[in-house]
C-alpha cells in the first residue's frame, strides 16, 4: 500500500484497512511456522503497511492531519 493511497482514504477505512492487515499477518505467520509460507517477504511489507498505516492514524489523532471524511455513497 502506498501512501499516496493512503492519504486518499477516509480515517474509518484506515483504522479497518489496519485490522485486516494485522489479522493477515498473523495468518501468514502462523502459515510461516508450519512451513507453508510461500513468500515470506509479504510478511515484512505488511509490517512496513501497519507503521504507515499508524503514523497516518497518529498523525490524525495529535492534529498533524486532517481526516478525510467519507463521501456520501460510501458506509461510515
Amino acid at each position: 500500500m502506498r501512501m499516496e493511497e493512503i492519504n486518499t482514504l477516509p480515517e474509518a477505512e484506515i483504522r479497518q484497512r489496519l485490522e485486516d492487515i494485522l489479522e493477515e499477518i498473523q495468518n501468514l505467520n502462523f502459515q510461516h511456522a508450519t512451513r507453508q509460507l510461500d513468500n515470506p517477504l509479504k510478511i515484512r511489507m505488511l509490517r512496513k503497511d501497519v507503521a504507515r498505516l499508524k503514523t497516518v492514524l497518529h498523525e490524525i489523532e495529535s492534529g498533524k492531519r486532517k481526516p478525510i471524511q467519507a463521501s456520501f455513497g460510501e458506509k461510515s
